[in-house]
């Protein structure tokens, strides 16, 4: 196992500014981080899997630290395989910690080795979500402080498809 490589897991429907912080903070810490896209997530995305692992690649490519993947079943077996021992996750209030606590828990009861480190978001995302970001979006908000440009501009592109 590398202690090197953490796994930064999520749906990522779509990736915001917040995710973007996780990522950055991340590799302070790590030497890599693969960012996994669930594709067997019960939330039904607005854009499907392969979309979000295309615009992820994009947004990180210039860091060749970092690599974006989808994965299926357990995400411990998917950090075993990686041969990592950390799952990285963002915390942005109180209420995200109950479930996150929750799932930490079962996954280090599933598979001791791995670990999950809670990283605290920056007070500047704090209340950012994909969910929310994608109301404001639909109802013709500005998104542009809580989304890459490109985010942004995929976001636009699927709201008037419709």
């Amino acid at each position: 196992m590398n202690r090197h490589i953490a796994i930064y897991p999520g749906s990522f429907d779509p990736f915001t500014n917040g995710h973007l912080d996780i990522v950055h903070r991340g590799l302070e810490i790590f030497d890599r981080l693969i960012i996994a896209v669930a594709s067997n997530s019960d939330k039904k995305g607005l854009f499907s899997v392969s979309e979000r692992v295309e615009m992820i690649s994009q947004l990180v490519k210039d860091d060749p630290r970092v690599e974006v993947e989808t994965f299926d079943g357990l995400l411990v077996d998917y950090v075993v395989a990686k041969q990592a021992r950390v799952i990285l996750r963002g915390l942005r209030a109180v209420t995200d910690f109950e479930f996150e606590f929750q799932l930490a828990q079962m996954n280090h009861t599933v598979c001791e080795q791995v670990e999950t480190l809670f990283m605290m978001t920056s007070p500047e995302c704090a209340y950012l979500s994909s969910s929310i970001v994608k109301e404001v979006g639909r109802l013709n908000g500005d998104i542009s402080k809580f989304v890459p440009s490109l985010v942004k501009e995929q976001l636009l592109k699927k709201f008037a498809e419709g």
